[in-house]
């Protein structure tokens, strides 16, 4: 589906529900509560499924736009989920239900949906937001602030490779609104708690490298996050911070699970495709960044994602 028949879809239908992943990030969260201004502005009804398990960083975004008890949709959209096993567990009951629209900027999307608009070219998939309701009215400033926390967040403040010369003409477009840009900047970018400086100390000292250093490697036990005083809000985007070593063109984060298992994130800047390495465990997203769920302890973890990296090494150089 194009950029303009998913704007004929959203005109055409009343009465929404837009869902979010799990573990959201700013950019599943900018482009539910973007769309759900966009919506409005058309004299819609929308709203956002609650239970996103938003963090503190990224929750005020979604304050007004969550569905009461008892709202009943007409038409259900999904953005930037790529698969179903990534819905939250009140989105699986709409999952089941049947999604209409699916809005994505993953190559690794599952077509779950009734129909699907994917440019997996975007650095964000509020991107994908902000040129559709473009085409249905005047983007706000409403719409702006979390669509530039979208785009900003999934590009790492638009240093990440992801960013093109779209990305930056859209946060231009954004800008000229007249948000805050300084704030939200300040806020996502150069903000950080106690507790996460104490998480960046512990994983310096106990990572692991590999490759002359090419390759750098944290494992993140309960232990090492309750030694730091951390919560789930003081690990956001954790899987950049060793990327910013000197010499590091691969980084992997190891993140023990209470309820058993670990879940790995891999980013890569030397060529190395993350996506195939995560997709030999189960998992997917993006070239530079993905993710995957592993069973096991640390260690063994951490020996399975070593061995994909080889593998896809090995297999493409």
């Amino acid at each position: 589906m194009t950029y303009q028949e998913a704007a004929a879809f959203l005109r055409e239908h009343d009465r929404y529900l837009i869902l979010t992943h799990k573990r959201p990030d700013g950019d599943t969260v900018g482009c539910a509560a973007g769309l759900c201004a966009g919506l409005r502005a058309l004299g819609k009804q929308a709203h956002v499924c609650p239970g996103t398990g938003a963090t503190h960083l990224f929750a005020p975004y979604l304050e007004g736009y969550l569905a009461p008890e008892g709202y009943v949709p007409d038409t259900v959209v999904s953005v930037d989920i790529a698969a179903r096993g990534l819905f939250t567990q009140e989105g699986e009951t709409w999952l089941e239900r049947g999604v209409d629209l699916a809005i994505d900027h993953h190559p690794s999307q599952e077509f779950f949906a009734g129909v699907t608009c994917l440019d997996a070219g975007r650095g964000a998939c509020g991107e994908l937001i902000y040129d559709i309701l473009a085409q249905l009215g005047p983007v706000t400033a409403a719409m702006a602030v979390p669509l530039y926390v979208a785009v900003s967040t999934d590009t790492g403040c638009f240093q990440y490779s992801n960013t093109t010369a779209t990305t930056h003409r859209i946060a231009a477009a954004l800008m000229e609104t007249g948000i805050d840009t300084f704030a939200l900047n300040k806020r996502h970018f150069r903000t950080k708690s106690w507790a996460r400086l104490q998480v960046e100390r512990l994983l310096v000292e106990r990572m692991h490298r590999y490759e002359d250093g090419k390759i750098a490697v944290a494992p993140i036990s309960l232990s090492l996050m309750d030694e730091a005083g951390a919560t789930e809000e003081d690990m956001e985007d954790i899987a950049a911070f060793l990327g910013q070593i000197e010499g590091v063109e691969t980084s992997i984060t190891i993140r023990e699970k209470a309820e058993g298992g670990c879940k790995l994130s891999v980013r890569t800047s030397g060529g190395l495709n993350a996506t195939r390495v995560c997709a030999l465990l189960g998992g997917g997203g993006h070239a530079a960044a993905a993710g995957c769920s592993v069973q096991g302890s640390l260690a063994q973890a951490e020996e399975a994602i070593l061995a994909a990296v080889r593998q896809v090494e090995a297999a493409h150089g």
